[in-house]
């Protein structure tokens, strides 16, 4: 009778405690969908001030995505909605991926950032200011290398998809020139025609009056011979590599680097401020800022950048990632005091391919015709956010776009401390 009244009392206790496991988890899981519908309801009503076609928007930590959605249109003439699994090409938040590849590649004893570009290169790369200075890779995942785009780069690299559309493209008020199909080449070169004393198009104002190391500048073409130099060491293609170690292991299916890659379905339109369609196109230097994805699969590597800070992630070791995510610029590095006005510049300190702001907030944003994209965490809580939109900017899209990121930034914690568990 004793072990039978025993026996309910236990019985009574571990009821009462599932019980009330069940009712907590129960309320948190309320207090989290209600907090997905009040953000849903408010970005709806941002989106409908107009300035924005379509965008989507997620809020991750380092285990899940905590909110993710589209508003608008990716096709406004079809009126087909903008969502999560909307696909578009990212601009240079692409850049990360270089420096996530760089890693993996000296992981696997492909590289080493310290070793001087003209070890792995076919062909020599030398700032001619300063020619017994070697330029490494590790300056040039820092944009320190003394190389900087100049007009070239936006008058070489952008190729339409189509040709029959190329005279449009070139009608769309552009600082990038658009270039028919015909234009496009390796990487090899590209960087050749650059970069090499003899090439096509060298000339020394390529390269800053700086020795390498010595000075921020951001490059495209830097960050691009940085990918190209993964290419020569690891004997596959840039995209391959980055599929292989990046995009396959974190199961981002719906992305990639050429529309091959893609569901063209899934694509969206591009948008000038004005309503215009932007024909489609992509970059002979793709690294540096052709990456096409969704929001449902940037999430997903955004975690992953947030594991990797708290010395979990998946992709490489943690003494990688710790590389990776060091502060490498000092006041010497500018010439000029930086910028603490814009919470989320992106150049107030590097990483490898990744910055900081003045706030100390983590990632990248990027800017193409018809593209904006934001891309950063937070180190102290680890939540970050994501937002892309397809439409060009002008002060009013601009206003709405921060305001749409603010609007993020309000529900972040909540969401974060909300979550069931």
């Amino acid at each position: 009778m004793k072990k039978n009244l025993i026996y309910l009392f236990v019985s009574f206790i571990i009821l009462s405690c599932a019980q009330k496991k069940t009712s907590k988890e129960n309320t948190s899981f309320a207090q989290f969908e209600s907090l997905n519908d009040s953000l849903t309801v408010d970005l709806k009503t941002l989106h409908e001030q107009g300035g924005i076609k379509g965008f989507s928007v997620a809020i991750v930590n380092q285990d899940t995505i905590l909110y993710e959605k589209g508003f608008g249109f990716s096709d406004v003439g079809k009126k087909i909605d903008h969502t999560e699994h909307t696909v578009q090409n990212i601009a240079s938040v692409s850049k990360t991926l270089i420096g996530v590849a760089l890693l993996k590649a000296q992981e696997m004893g492909k590289l080493k950032l310290e070793d001087p570009v003209n070890k792995y290169l076919p062909f020599e790369v030398y700032n001619p200011y300063y020619p017994e200075d070697s330029i490494t890779i590790k300056h040039l995942a820092t944009h320190t290398s003394a190389i900087q785009d100049s007009d070239l780069y936006s008058e070489k690299s952008y190729i339409v998809k189509n040709v029959d559309e190329l005279e449009l493209a070139k009608s769309i008020p552009s600082s990038e020139e658009f270039n028919a199909p015909d234009s496009a080449m390796p990487l090899e070169d590209f960087l050749k025609n650059f970069l090499s004393e003899g090439g096509a198009w060298y000339q020394k104002g390529n390269y800053l009056n700086k020795r390498p190391g010595a000075l921020y500048e951001y490059t495209n073409v830097g960050a691009t011979l940085a990918a190209y130099i993964i290419e020569v060491s690891t004997g596959k293609t840039y995209a391959e590599f980055t599929k292989e170690h990046i995009l396959s292991p974190l199961k981002m299916t719906s992305s990639g680097w050429t529309y091959d890659d893609i569901d063209m379905s899934k694509y969206t339109k591009l948008y000038t401020v004005d309503g215009k369609e932007i024909p489609y196109y992509t970059l002979v230097t793709y690294p540096d800022g052709g990456l096409m994805t969704s929001m449902a699969d940037m999430g997903k590597y955004l975690s992953e950048l947030i594991r990797g800070y708290s010395g979990e992630g998946k992709l490489l070791s943690k003494e990688s990632y710790a590389q990776i995510f060091s502060e490498l610029l000092s006041e010497d590095n500018f010439e000029e005091e930086r910028d603490t006005d814009r919470d989320f510049d992106d150049e107030y300190n590097s990483g490898l391919f990744i910055g900081y702001t003045p706030i100390g907030y983590i990632g990248h944003m990027g800017g193409d015709p018809g593209v904006s994209t934001f891309m950063f965490f937070n180190p102290k809580t680890k939540i970050g956010k994501l937002l892309f939109v397809n439409t060009d900017l002008d002060q009013k899209g601009a206003d709405q776009f921060y305001e749409v990121w603010d609007k993020l930034g309000e529900y972040e914690v909540r969401l974060d401390q909300s979550f069931p568990e």
